[in-house]
């Protein structure tokens, strides 16, 4: 009963709620959580709206060649991200702005940068979906379709869908499937590779 009732007061935000449920001082005295909460009650529900649903990521993997990258390190306490990848063949740098709040389960983000291709070079514009299905990195599923060079001769459409599943509370296995659109090459590759999230 005693946990309902705190579980209610925390939601609402109710202050003074250790009092009201006339709980042993000692229990106060040795729960760090309950001391934050008598000077401050948290707003659960903006935590869970605002705290992001993913986390970022530190990538090694292989597809026909090693690679390496960032994927969504957060600035400061904002909605954009920033991504980074390198491998011979296909390197480059992308800000992503996430329209809806973090801690959504489902959110779409604008994607400007720079990428260099064998077929092209130059700005990268784009939108990325992101389909969380466990909160904290546990599984999601995003979707990114972007233009190289757009406007341009060389424009290559890139459609990138990536699965990341935890193995553990820090590291996931990752899995991408890219097909690359040109007007002279038509390309797609599929790759495996480790995630750390720290």
């Amino acid at each position: 009963m005693k946990a309902s009732i705190i579980g209610l007061m925390i939601l609402s935000g109710s202050p003074g709620f250790a009092a009201e449920l006339d709980l042993d001082p000692t229990v106060i005295q040795n729960s760090p959580v309950l001391q934050r909460w008598q000077k401050q009650v948290p707003n659960l529900a903006d935590k869970i709206r605002n705290d992001p649903s993913f986390r970022t990521r530190y990538r090694v993997g292989y597809a026909s060649e090693l690679y390496i990258g960032v994927e969504d390190l957060r600035l400061d306490r904002t909605n954009f991200t920033t991504s980074a990848n390198y491998r011979a063949s296909n390197w480059g740098a992308d800000l992503h702005y996430y329209v809806r709040p973090l801690g959504s389960y489902i959110n779409v983000a604008p994607t400007v940068g720079y990428r260099h291709l064998e077929t092209a070079e130059g700005a990268n514009l784009g939108v990325r979906a992101l389909f969380v299905l466990s909160r904290g990195g546990g599984a999601d599923i995003s979707l990114t379709q972007s233009w190289v060079a757009p406007f341009s001769v060389e424009e290559t459409g890139l459609t990138t869908l990536s699965i990341g599943y935890a193995l553990t509370h820090n590291l996931r296995l990752s899995t991408d499937i890219q097909k690359q659109n040109s007007r002279d090459r038509k390309e797609s590759r599929f790759g495996i590779g480790l995630e750390w999230m720290p």
